[in-house]
């Protein structure tokens, strides 16, 4: 039996219960890359997949890098924060579930987050640098439901 994602179930098969409750979640780390050039308006700005600034969605459970470099980022402290503009707006450096590694500028060098449940809407900013970024939202990747009432079978057999 292969699932319609393509995992593959060579076990003996039970139902179609059993070979999804033991399918798992395969997507892979989304990675970005980062630089830094000039922005509209003056100034610099990050740049995301060759994008100024974009508005960033991160889903809450998921793995998220951003690849840090690029030479161009090595002067510009790339960083979360929960408030706009970060450390420049009040607010300081997010770090829940947050690992930073290596030298940024440098080959190797990048930020990983993995969302929290319940993660609040970020941002990402440059420490020495304001204006340069911009939002991320977090949102729930999962809904809980609760029934209100136990479903009447007869009347649904009907």
């Amino acid at each position: 039996f292969q699932a319609e994602d393509g995992i593959r179930d060579r076990s003996p098969s039970r139902g179609l219960g059993d070979v999804y409750k033991r399918q798992v979640d395969t997507t892979p780390t989304t990675v970005f890359t980062v630089t830094v050039a000039s922005k509209t308006g003056g100034g610099n700005a990050f740049y995301i997949d060759g994008v100024e600034r974009p508005v960033l969605t991160l889903t809450e459970g998921k793995t998220y890098k951003f690849d840090l470099s690029d030479s161009t980022t090595g002067s510009h402290p790339f960083r979360l924060s929960t408030t706009s503009d970060g450390t420049h707006g009040g607010g300081s450096i997010y770090s829940d579930g947050v690992t930073i590694v290596g030298t940024q500028g440098q080959s190797g060098a990048y930020l990983q987050i993995v969302v929290a449940t319940d993660a609040p809407t970020l941002h990402y900013f440059c420490t020495v640098h304001s204006g340069m970024g911009n939002e991320i939202n977090t949102p729930v990747q999962y809904t809980s439901v609760t029934l209100s009432q136990e479903p009447d079978w007869q009347d649904i057999a009907a």
